[in-house]
């Protein structure tokens, strides 16, 4: 009986990080092409990133609310937590290519994007964990 719940636990923690790794794949997926996009957007425009600062920022919340969804519908347990640990993974990325990349620590108003961003992933994580399950429970 022990054997079967260490086995469990296994498979369990195996689809939590396929769930965080599928969040994170969307969401950086998503910002790829986003960027894409606004490159362009800027290139063959007049707007400048100025003007776009607001769409950008909605954007991000976009990408991590849909990484959170996903991950959350994956896993389709413990939403928040999902969610969380998406956008915290997603944020500690971007710190890491931050500070080992231009050697730069985040500032105030970067904690406070990142700690949204979090947030934001896990309200994404708890929605995906609902509608995974409500659509399971139908079927």
């Amino acid at each position: 009986m022990a054997k079967g719940l260490k086995g469990e636990r296994k498979i369990e923690s195996k689809s939590f990080g396929t769930a965080v790794l599928y969040g994170l794949i969307f969401i950086f997926a998503f910002a790829a092409i986003c960027s894409l996009i606004m490159s362009f957007i800027m290139r063959f425009t007049s707007a400048d990133e100025a003007t776009l600062q607001y769409i950008v920022t909605a954007i991000s919340f976009i990408a991590l609310f849909g990484g959170g969804f996903l991950s959350g519908g994956k896993r389709k347990e413990k939403g928040w937590l999902i969610g969380g640990v998406t956008g915290l993974i997603y944020s500690i990325i971007v710190f890491l290519f931050q500070y080992l990349g231009y050697d730069r620590l985040f500032d105030a108003e970067q904690l406070i994007y990142h700690t949204c961003y979090t947030l934001i992933a896990m309200m994404g994580g708890i929605l995906g964990v609902n509608v995974a399950t409500n659509n399971s429970r139908s079927a």
